[in-house]
């Protein structure tokens, strides 16, 4: 097996370094002029302050700022992280093992660092908390939505935990709140074709055959609302919002479906009402039957009138 290259950078604010392997052959006499070249949404002046600061690295120690191109040659450094809007909501620890960490996401946090969203994510800040530097998702939750995620501990059964989500071996369920429909008959299993292009925030049901299968069900209704649950078989992007919208009843909160419309990232009056509930699998380390139950709720069940921030009963 060959041998993960060790970073001489240790991690800041829970993220790893970035690693970068030259080219084999190139134009360039020095590697900050590869560099330039390599990272063009880095300005030159920044790179020159970070190899004057020694930020740049290979396994000898910081990069000169006239140091010659050396072709296949490794460097780490940091990268400069965004301004974020902190999200001022609390992750649920719900299990914790030798191998597993089971939490509760809050709404409007991301998994992992992705786009605006970097330090101000469950990943970075689990591995900060908790001092879980080798910390690592088995799958991942959308950033609006609440509830259950799974990560590995150790980086040795990170692949048997990952090849579970993969393989559609995890029993999943959700709970939505939604407008309540009489006429409509529940339950009921939605199948449709969900496609989602690069570059486009949405995902959109299309002609063909189905790749994309939900179980809606109708747990209780009061006062024009639904509670629903979701029992997915399948994960496309945005599968069970786009289901809920398709069948009349869009989830509370939801900014994308059935229109999109734009919401600041520090507004955090509206959250999705959307919850991981469940997950239950066969542990396939250990063979036994895992199962594991979100604390959280919603909170549009329990406040619909405040969280809605109308004053008046729901209808």
């Amino acid at each position: 097996m060959r041998r993960k290259l060790r970073s001489p950078l240790p991690q800041r604010h829970g993220l790893d370094p970035v690693r970068l392997r030259t080219p084999a052959e190139g134009p360039w006499a020095t590697i900050r002029d590869h560099l330039v070249d390599r990272l063009p949404r880095v300005a030159p002046g920044r790179i020159d302050m970070m190899l004057r600061e020694q930020r740049i690295v290979d396994r000898d120690g910081p990069v000169a700022p006239d140091a010659p191109f050396v072709p296949e040659h490794f460097l780490w450094f940091h990268r400069d992280l965004p301004d974020e809007v902190p999200v001022p909501f609390e992750i649920g620890v719900v299990h914790r093992d030798d191998d597993l960490l089971v939490v509760d996401k809050p709404h409007f946090l991301s998994t992992i660092p992705r786009g605006k969203h970097i330090v101000e994510t469950a990943l970075v800040r689990l591995r900060r908390d908790l001092d879980l530097p080798t910390l690592s998702p088995a799958h991942r939750l959308d950033r609006v939505t609440a509830g259950l995620i799974m990560f590995v501990i150790r980086p040795d059964r990170r692949g048997a935990y990952q090849t579970l989500f993969r393989d559609r071996l995890v029993r999943k369920t959700y709970e939505a709140i939604a407008r309540y429909d009489p006429a409509l008959g529940l339950p009921r299993t939605v199948r449709s074709r969900i496609i989602k292009e690069r570059g486009v925030i949405t995902a959109q049901e299309v002609p063909g055959p189905p790749n994309a299968e939900t179980l809606v069900e109708l747990v209780e209704h009061r006062d024009g609302l639904g509670r629903y649950r979701l029992t997915p078989t399948t994960g496309r992007t945005h599968q069970i919002r786009l289901h809920m919208s398709g069948l009349g009843i869009p989830i509370l909160g939801d900014d994308f479906y059935p229109v999109l419309t734009e919401t600041p990232l520090d507004d955090f009056t509206r959250p999705l009402q959307l919850l991981a509930t469940t997950l239950e699998f066969g542990d396939p380390i250990t063979g036994e039957q895992r199962r594991f139950e979100s604390r959280a709720s919603l909170q549009a069940w329990t406040a619909y009138d405040e969280w809605a921030g109308t004053g008046e009963p729901a209808r």
